[in-house]
């Protein structure tokens, strides 16, 4: 997404449509398509924060199996889906439903992660 916001960014500045120097002081001068991915770059610090701590739960508390991999793959699975949609159509009905896709998929890893630590299936080694 940040390869893509440049390039975005720098075809806005070379043919015109944004002004360098309003767009220092001000991101609202920018072209949708620019805006569209810088949005969704900031989506990256919202859900998938919480996916980074349970995979780091998941991984320290040896539970790492095929369920929660396969949870794993789902979520970012559907992260590169919504951004597709983000940067592209932006279609908010279809990216919506990937959103709340995504968050299915964490909430499922969650009560994984909490049902193993709860029923002590943790191996210290």
């Amino acid at each position: 997404m940040f390869i893509m916001l440049g390039v975005r960014k720098a075809r806005a500045v070379k043919t015109g449509k944004v002004n360098r120097h309003q767009a220092a002081l001000d991101n609202r001068v920018w072209p949708e398509e620019v805006v569209k991915v810088s949005n969704n770059i900031a989506n990256q610090f919202e859900a998938p924060v919480l996916f980074y701590v349970l995979c780091l739960v998941t991984y320290s508390i040896n539970a790492a199996g095929t369920v929660a991999i396969a949870l794993a793959w789902l979520f970012a699975l559907s992260r590169y889906a919504h951004a597709y949609v983000h940067v592209g159509s932006n279609y908010v009905p279809l990216r919506l439903r990937l959103f709340l896709f995504g968050c299915v998929v964490l909430l499922v890893m969650l009560i994984l992660v909490a049902w193993n630590l709860a029923t002590g299936v943790v191996d210290p080694y």
